[in-house]
């Protein structure tokens, strides 16, 4: 018991229970605050019923001596909480130097156990600088992750714990895989295991019980998310053939064929969320899964799987002897528009070789048709790849063609010129190799030239220089970042919600509309310094002086499409008011809408003069 209390205490003045409560907010004691953080209590005035407390938050709090027992909480002097109070500087130290150290610190001062967003709360801004914090975390996870001193979820809302020191390494590994909460962390915990197996299997019964684990988790998903399923039993699998200990699996535990049986409702969607390694492995399982029937269950899902699923698909029914099926099929799916991007992106690869059977003009017109409505809808892009095929194979566009009618390889021109797809540059570009193959096409670009002339945009070598400035800092910082945004809230698990990730994902659009924007300008642009123009009427370059009936008189200067600067009375030609003034001479007459009030004024052209 703290002397001052003590002496009220034996006065009689409090008694001896509340004179152990009083003493635990004696000065140089530590006590954490909901709102303010932790805190060290500097004074007391007992006469008075005062206490001050220097809080991380709120530095000399004074607070009645009965709410402060009521509102904060007693903390020993080696919690996180109170060191950051008091040793702050050696907890950034300890941040740079041994990550891991301040992650478990901080575990164990709220009882081992925190989710990702209690731990920032925790740690950002105040111990880590909130401008490294992102790039700090991400170092301090890996960290995390191979020192298995903590278990580290995939999914934010689950917690962070500290492991009990005694646990092995690989029996930290088979507790990660129990303790995961959702089914890509099992996923996620079960690679880990992959990745240290051996580890693993040096324990006696260990790898069983990760097995048994495996077993139970995928029975239960079977139903509920058979995309996980398959890639636990999968990759059960592989473990235990990669080490020989097939016999670890118990014979009552789920096979892939039986899950496949289950999925069977929505294969393509579940195998597109399966990971390329252990595809191959769940699509070998389909003839024990559908038997005679296995061949039309695969080429169902041909057209929608991903690319490394297409490719894998292609490979079994070769391997089988069933590749006339996969050619009548395709063709089918062509004369449709029923093959995915993927699908088309193998197609056209193997054009010599495996799918040569199958490759002639009417996959030129199925791969602009998907670019085209991809583009068009809301959503991720999924036909990225297809449409970087289509730009760097500089013979692929050729090979379409080959063998076209003339009246075939018109209607590609028009509907390549007409998709919303592609960049103007890229779109020219295809155009030209199109022109190259079949020199008749050119008569279609050359018809476009005089719409494209009238869309020239006259510019200043300033404001060319600014939009150049644009994009070169689009293309080379910000849309990289934006990459690197959406790879790190990737990370932090379930896309479904996930904030980060869509926020990313939002201004990925933003950013890329803006760069295709900015590339259609560019090419349109034509600079001048606007010397030299005609005053016997307004035009770009001249400043117009209007008598307006007010009797106000206004100075305009006219300069080019991105050129407009209100305060100094610049206005672009392309403006209302630009348009309005456009050609008119000295003497005519003009109503142009006022900027600030909207409305239309009268006035009259006095002077015309060059700038």
């Amino acid at each position: 018991m703290h002397p001052d209390v003590a002496k009220l205490v034996e006065a009689g003045r409090i008694s001896e229970a509340v004179g152990e409560k009083l003493s635990k907010i004696a000065p140089g004691s530590f006590r954490i605050h909901k709102g303010f953080g932790g805190g060290v209590v500097t004074s007391w005035d007992l006469f008075n019923g005062k206490v001050t407390i220097d809080f991380e938050k709120a530095k000399g709090k004074e607070m009645g001596l009965k709410l402060a027992l009521e509102k904060t909480e007693a903390v020993e002097s080696d919690d996180l909480r109170a060191q950051k109070v008091n040793q702050l500087g050696e907890l950034q130290d300890l941040a740079d130097k041994d990550p891991v150290e301040l992650v478990a610190r901080t575990l164990q001062s709220h009882g081992g156990s925190m989710t990702m967003d209690q731990l920032d709360a925790e740690l950002c801004g105040s111990v880590v600088e909130e401008k490294i914090y992102k790039r700090w975390w991400e170092k301090t996870k890996k960290a995390l992750r191979e020192s298995k001193r903590v278990s580290v979820p995939t999914k934010r809302t689950d917690p962070l714990i500290l492991r009990d020191e005694a646990s092995s390494p690989g029996e930290a590994l088979v507790e990660d895989l129990e303790m995961a909460r959702n089914p890509k962390g099992r996923v996620k915990a079960l690679e880990a295991i992959h990745r240290e197996a051996p580890l693993v299997a040096s324990s006696e019964g260990l790898l069983e019980r990760a097995f048994v684990i495996v077993g139970d988790a995928a029975l239960k998903l079977m139903k509920l998310a058979p995309a996980q399923s398959l890639e636990l039993i999968a990759l059960r699998d592989e473990i235990a053939e990669e080490l020989k200990k097939t016999d670890a699996i118990s014979v009552d535990a789920p096979k892939l064929s039986e899950v496949l049986q289950v999925a069977d409702g929505n294969l393509s969607e579940d195998l597109n969320n399966v990971a390329a390694a252990r595809l191959k492995r769940i699509l070998d399982a389909f003839p024990a899964a559908f038997g005679e029937e296995w061949v039309d269950r695969i080429l169902a899902v041909f057209g929608s799987i991903s690319s490394r699923g297409v490719s894998e698909i292609a490979k079994l029914l070769a391997e089988k002897d069933e590749t006339s099926r996969l050619n009548e099929h395709i063709k089918v799916a062509l004369s449709r528009h029923a093959l995915g991007a993927d699908s088309l992106a193998w197609i056209c690869r193997e054009r010599k070789k495996s799918a040569v059977e199958v490759f002639d003009g009417s996959v030129g017109s199925v791969i602009l048709t998907v670019l085209e409505q991809d583009s068009l809808d809301d959503g991720p892009r999924r036909s990225g790849r297809l449409g970087n095929l289509l730009m760097d194979d500089k013979e692929l566009i050729a090979d379409l063609l080959e063998g076209m009618e003339i009246n075939d390889v018109r209607n590609f021109a028009r509907k390549l010129l007409a998709s919303p797809a592609f960049a103007d540059l890229d779109r020219k570009s295809l155009m030209a190799r199109v022109i190259k193959k079949v020199p008749e096409t050119q008569e279609m670009v050359s018809g476009q030239s005089q719409s494209k002339f009238e869309e020239t945009l006259l510019v200043s070598y300033e404001s060319l220089d600014r939009r150049k400035a644009e994009y070169e800092d689009l293309v080379n910082n910000r849309i990289p970042a934006n990459i690197k945004d959406i790879s790190i809230a990737r990370s932090y698990g379930d896309l479904r919600e996930n904030f980060e990730y869509h926020a990313a994902k939002q201004m990925q659009n933003v950013l890329n509309t803006r760069k295709n924007d900015l590339e259609r300008d560019l090419e349109r642009a034509r600079p001048t310094d606007f010397k030299g123009a005609d005053t016997s009427a307004v035009n770009i370059g001249t400043k117009v002086v209007l008598a307006l009936a007010s009797g106000e008189k206004r100075e305009l200067t006219m300069l080019g499409a991105w050129d407009a600067n209100p305060e100094k009375n610049i206005i672009s030609y392309l403006s209302e008011v630009g348009q309005v003034l456009l050609g008119k001479s000295v003497g005519e007459e003009v109503e142009i809408r006022d900027a600030e009030t909207e409305e239309l004024i009268a006035g009259e052209i006095a002077a015309i003069a060059s700038i």
